[in-house]
């Protein structure tokens, strides 16, 4: 027997001003790019080829689960690895006995910017592997350095 599909449109994804897809991505980037959060115009025109794909792999026959993954495919396109997470990762692993649990967000938050020319030494090599690289590696032993020399230049706090 064949899956009965009502054919959404793309306006049915609206959430007052969010679409579904923008709130997927917003709750990404809140967690993992907190540095993309304020582009307003990245988030609105993947959320919107999002829905787009969607559509049209619906309009195409294909499966409601299937229309997601493609619709999520588009939406999280180049996303697979996050900075941030790893400048975090390093805080909670390599300075969690000097902060409490609930500042090592905020400290990982605080000294990110100061940190992210470090990821251009090597953004020719971060792909879908990376974490399990010797790049990483080298990477995450530059961030500790580097977080150590700021941490005594400017304090822990």
């Amino acid at each position: 027997m064949k899956e009965t599909q009502t054919k959404p449109q793309i306006s049915d994804t609206t959430l007052g001003s969010l679409s579904y897809y923008e709130l997927r991505l917003k709750e990404l980037l809140q967690t993992s790019f907190p540095n993309l959060l304020a582009d307003t115009v990245f988030i609105k025109d993947r959320s919107e080829y999002a829905a787009q794909a969607y559509q049209e792999a619906f309009e195409a026959g294909i499966s409601i689960p299937e229309c997601d993954k493609i619709a999520s495919g588009v939406l999280f396109d180049g996303l697979f690895f996050s900075p941030f997470d790893m400048v975090f990762e390093v805080v909670s692993q390599e300075f969690d006995t000097q902060l409490a649990d609930e500042d090592l967000r905020p400290f990982a938050l605080k000294i990110f910017p100061e940190l992210v020319p470090y990821f251009k030494k090597y953004e020719n090599e971060i792909d879908e592997d990376f974490q399990h690289s010797a790049a990483y590696q080298s990477l995450y032993t530059e961030l500790t350095g580097a977080i150590e020399l700021w941490i005594e230049e400017n304090g822990i706090s």
